[in-house]
């Protein structure tokens, strides 16, 4: 039985518990605008633990905290801005991205949307990343409020429909007294546990990554390709089919008495230039799954590859084994002549990202430098808990951030509405004036989501 049909089993069992637990606390309940809210004690002890401990340390990080909270609403603002100017060039991108700009935090969404570049997001996934992200961000702020003798007067659950929530309540009419930079504080406090845990678990993931994983061969996911203009293009009624990619149908095509292949209709989705794959060996033999082998030698890492391949000259005939899942495959392939330098042997294999997954790929591969791009890794060891695991660490890891990034918008439902709020305060000395900024930056963000949503749904059912 695969883990999904566990993870379903965890599913049911988490939410027929979940259920029942608020059947027999119902009366415990309450409920506040579109919330119900389970209200408990847990964790009270610890936050004044902790704030009776640290309050010195930790008033000494109070403009860190701040720092951060308008560092990440400035970068928040930054991407939601690029994502827009995206949409609208290179409307094609919304194919690729697949997922809707506003979309809830909810389980196997990459498998709803058929989603390649993510991996799976299980249900198992979900609960214990809500569980890091949520209670650690509002326990900063349940710590926060306490170092300025702010009490805390419940903790608990909060359920919108089948959704969950933690929160931590402090006396909320006490926090609005603080001063300006208190405030700022308490309210950034939240944001930056978010980025303290997305730090600590990119170590962790580092650690058990280089412990945990070993270079096994080479991956591609394209061949290689030129720019060339439309007008030059002169079609044949030579067709191919490779298994690249899901498959892919090619037209051949004439550029300058030279022979391309070309995606089938591609032609009718543009003007001016167009790529075109080259008529490149590793195209003509079809050749899929990760490069292991190369004429005898095993192949761990593009290294590994470049080094063999520059043993060979241009029309040497070489064997290629791959692996597509756990099956081996093998192709004879005639070496051409790299575009470059004609003295030396080429493949024609390439790796790179879709439309705007090309920068996410980039950004990717810098975050994640313990990784080579084209090289694939194997578990040393119980492969499929290894792999589980680190995917886990990784949705950690993005998740934190972007509640980060996200609750930092200067958006009247997250705390960076409240912390544009005061700062529009603090510069005009005007709560009149602070309230209308407030309303209107709220008005004009919540517009750029509608916008973005109706870009995506012209763009992904246009």
């Amino acid at each position: 039985m695969s883990f999904f049909l566990y993870d379903l089993i965890f599913l049911i069992i988490f939410g027929s518990f979940l259920a029942i637990f608020l059947i027999i606390r119902r009366k415990k309940l309450q409920r506040e605008n579109i919330l119900i809210l389970y209200r408990t004690k847990i964790g009270i002890k610890i936050i004044d633990y902790i704030a009776k401990r640290y309050k010195k340390v930790l008033g000494y990080v109070e403009y860190l905290v701040i720092f951060s909270g308008y560092a990440l609403m400035i970068g928040m603002l930054i991407l939601l801005f690029q994502l827009l100017y995206m949409f609208v060039k290179f409307p094609e991108i919304i194919k690729a991205i697949k997922i809707p700009p506003l979309m809830p935090l909810i389980p196997y969404i990459p498998k709803i949307f058929n989603i390649d570049f993510l991996p799976p997001f299980y249900f198992t996934y979900w609960i214990i990343v809500l569980a890091i992200a949520a209670i650690s961000h509002e326990f900063f702020h349940g710590i926060f409020a306490k170092i300025k003798n702010i009490e805390i007067k419940s903790t608990g659950f909060a359920f919108l429909g089948p959704f969950l929530a933690f929160f931590v309540e402090p006396d909320e009419k006490k926090v609005k007294k603080l001063k300006p930079k208190d405030q700022l504080a308490f309210l950034s406090a939240g944001t930056f546990a978010n980025v303290i845990m997305t730090i600590i678990f990119f170590f962790i993931l580092y650690l058990f990554f280089v412990l945990a994983f070993t270079p096994s061969g080479v991956i591609f996911n394209t061949y290689s390709s030129t720019i060339v203009n439309v007008s030059d293009i002169k079609l044949t009624y030579e067709k191919i089919f490779v298994e690249l990619n899901s498959g892919l149908n090619l037209t051949k095509v004439i550029v300058n008495e030279k022979g391309y292949y070309l995606k089938d209709n591609y032609l009718d989705k543009t003007d001016g230039k167009i790529e075109v794959f080259d008529d490149s060996p590793a195209l003509k033999a079809g050749l899929v799954g990760v490069i292991v082998n190369f004429d005898g030698k095993e192949i761990k890492t593009n290294k590994d590859l470049i080094e063999k391949l520059m043993t060979k000259k241009p029309n040497e005939e070489v064997l290629i084994k791959t692996r597509v899942d756990s099956e081996v495959k093998e192709f004879k392939i005639k070496l051409g002549e790299n575009p470059q330098n004609k003295t030396k042997a080429f493949i024609g294999i390439a790796l790179r990202g879709t439309g705007s997954l090309s920068l996410l790929s980039r950004i990717r591969n810098k975050i994640l430098f313990f990784k080579e791009p084209n090289t694939f890794y194997k578990p040393k060891f119980a492969g499929e808990f290894i792999i589980f695991v680190y995917n886990l660490f990784w949705w950690v890891i993005l998740i934190n951030f972007s509640v980060a990034l996200v609750n930092m918008l200067p958006l009247g439902i997250f705390d960076g509405g409240r912390v544009f709020y005061l700062t529009i305060l603090a510069i005009t000395k005007s709560e009149k004036f602070a309230e209308k900024a407030y309303k209107a930056s709220t008005y004009f963000l919540l517009f750029i989501f509608l916008l973005l949503m109706i870009l995506w749904f012209f763009g992904f059912f246009g």
